[in-house]
């Protein structure tokens, strides 16, 4: 229900300053990181006021212990992408409102007859000038942009004081929705269009809100750290390079971008269509996104060094995001935005094709911007997977000793890491490398190659053999028991160990061996890896397989694992122990993930409408 705050009421005149909130919103304990909550109090005579603000109060989930100083060149933890879109997006505009007719009037701050609070500075919220935000009512003498129209729900937030007992916990107003829009409220047009058409209009004005939002934020990461000159003096050309790539590029093409929505926009509030716009802008305009994402690998390894070893970088990097501009959050809040605004747009197009009508002029020219976003985002990923392989592999390659072994070249374009890890060889292993007294193996899985190498220390490894992965061959259970020296004959080894079979090694001999992983999940995760280049059939099948839901965001910690967001849908193949083998229905990775993160979808009408979704999305995007 509805409620309506007034300082005239029976409740505020008895309460005084203090607010009435709903139980499940308030602790009376504050949470160890401050940026989680935030204290909402309401002004006196906001009735009354010709001007309301409007702030999010959704903290980040981002702070400095996110900075991982562990790690070969990768440590930056990557599920920041994950939870940090939406609070930078919603982050405090530095854009003061500007003061024309009929915007005299001013809020006043409440008055609270405690003392002020010693520390003043903790909350970024404080100083924050008034906010241009799609929430404003435009002005009744002159016409004015979609951003200037108001939502009758508005809150003020005020910087918390060491005293306060009730602390609210992650408020945020209602977001403005294409109908709550003034001119499409007054001109009746609701009454007008069939609720299919509405949804679309929501779809669509979702792009548009959402695009508003991400170049206000990029707006900030360009003007307060890339164009900041103390910060740029911390570092060389090189790293200022890396670290921030082509942002400045990447904020006047959003801004391009923005500008045609927002004319299209003025045309009509009843939008035709933008999915013209988006196609175009996809196709011709998009392209510096690819090279942004790209430079990721670069990027997080020249913050994280920074970070680690410039005094100079970090005192001037916490002074810029301890400014009230930047709303309380660290720089890689903002640098990771494209990344996820360049991925979340076909997911907007997507809904948008959902609701409009079928076989439609606009149904297929929303399919075509799809299917352009889509071939942008795969360039993207091909980008940033093919610069992080290729360090990945020359780090390797430093790491690996041939000795006597003929040399074998690692470093290539197309080739990747696909498992690595320590395996146990059998005691009853009878081939030639018994004549070795090294009990485990480690074992690298590329892509097309194996190398069975001892390790000499954590980055130091001897390759003692080596086979391309057409002549590698995997046996256990069943299929080995017929072997002599079959794992599945030692009763300590028969539910770990397997049989590797190389028909030609790097001298052309044929060999074989028993290895024994530590657990039943690491046998089965080593069998999948070492087959899957043998499967001829890509398509994924779905009949009687569980799907299953993630109840909570994943990021790989191994090559053969699968990266999870927050209510991702995957077809499970294989279960074993703790751990579950499974596809993406949204893009057909395949990968192993903890069961814990997910739980099963058991209602059939929704795994039918989920595989349906499925083949839609692929079909319309070249999965």
């Amino acid at each position: 229900p509805t409620v309506v705050l007034s300082t005239q009421s029976p409740a505020a005149l008895k309460t005084g300053t203090h607010q009435l909130i709903p139980k499940n919103l308030a602790t009376s304990s504050r949470p160890k990181h401050r940026h989680h909550t935030t204290v909402v109090t309401f002004p006196i005579g906001l009735e009354h006021s010709g001007i309301f603000t409007r702030h999010s109060a959704q903290g980040s989930d981002v702070s400095w212990e996110d900075y991982d100083s562990d790690g070969d060149g990768f440590a930056l933890r990557r599920n920041r992408r994950n939870k940090s879109y939406r609070a930078a997006v919603t982050s405090l505009d530095i854009e003061a409102m500007a003061g024309g007719k009929g915007s005299a009037s001013t809020l006043k701050p409440v008055k609270e007859s405690r003392a002020p609070s010693p520390n003043p500075g903790r909350s970024p919220l404080r100083k924050s000038p008034l906010q241009r935000t799609f929430g404003r009512k435009r002005n009744q003498n002159q016409r004015g942009s979609f951003k200037d129209e108001l939502l009758d729900d508005f809150v003020v937030v005020e910087a918390p004081v060491e005293d306060q007992a009730i602390v609210v916990k992650s408020y945020r107003p209602v977001q403005l929705t294409w109908s709550q829009l003034p001119q499409v409220k007054d001109a009746g047009i609701l009454t007008m269009i069939s609720p299919q058409e509405r949804k679309r209009q929501e779809a669509i004005f979702e792009i548009m809100t959402s695009e508003h939002s991400y170049l206000h934020s990029l707006g900030i990461l360009v003007r307060h750290f890339h164009n900041n000159g103390a910060l740029r003096k911390t570092m060389t050309a090189t790293e200022h390079h890396h670290l921030f790539s082509n942002i400045a590029v990447i904020h006047q093409i959003s801004q391009r971008f923005f500008e045609d929505l927002e004319r299209r926009h003025y045309e009509n509030p009843v939008i035709r269509d933008i999915s013209d716009i988006v196609q175009n802008h996809a196709s011709n305009h998009f392209k510096p996104y690819i090279v942004y994402c790209s430079n990721e690998t670069f990027q997080q390894r020249t913050l994280q060094k920074l970070l680690s070893s410039n005094a100079a970088f970090r005192e001037s990097l916490k002074q810029i995001e301890g400014s009230s501009e930047c709303g309380g959050l660290p720089m890689i809040s903002f640098l990771i935005l494209p990344m996820q605004r360049v991925t979340r747009l076909p997911l907007l197009l997507d809904t948008i094709c959902q609701k409009t009508k079928d076989k439609s002029a606009e149904y297929f020219a929303a399919v075509w911007a799809l299917h352009a976003m889509s071939k942008l985002v795969n360039s993207c990923n091909d980008g940033a997977r093919r610069m992080e392989r290729t360090e990945q592999m020359y780090t390797i390659q430093k790491q690996m000793e041939f000795g006597k072994i003929k040399p074998f070249p690692l470093v290539s374009s197309s080739r990747w890491l696909k498992k690595r890890g320590e395996l146990a060889v059998s005691t009853e292993e009878l081939s030639i490398w018994r004549a070795f007294s090294h009990r485990s193996y480690y074992l690298f899985l590329f892509n097309d190659v194996l190398i069975i190498t001892k390790r000499k220390s954590e980055e130091s490894f001897v390759v003692m053999d080596y086979a391309t992965l057409e002549n590698v061959e995997v046996e256990y259970g069943e299929e080995a028991e017929g072997r002599t020296s079959s794992p599945g004959k030692n009763s300590a080894n028969s539910h770990l160990g397997f049989r590797l079979l190389m028909s030609k090694n790097n001298e052309g001999r044929t060999e074989q061996m028993c290895l024994v992983a530590e657990s039943r999940a690491d046998r089965a995760r080593w069998i999948v890896a070492l087959r899957e280049h043998k499967e001829t059939d890509v398509s994924t099948p779905t009949a009687g397989l569980p799907q299953f839901e993630a109840t909570k965001a994943y990021m790989p910690k191994d090559p053969d694992e699968l990266s999870l967001k927050q209510a991702e849908l995957v077809i499970v193949f294989q279960k074993e122990e703790e751990w579950c083998y499974g596809e993406r229905m949204r893009d057909g990775e395949r990968g192993w993930f903890p069961a814990s993160c997910a739980t099963e979808i058991t209602d059939p009408n929704t795994i039918e409408n989920n595989v349906q979704r499925m083949k839609r999305l692929r079909k319309e995007t070249n999965v």
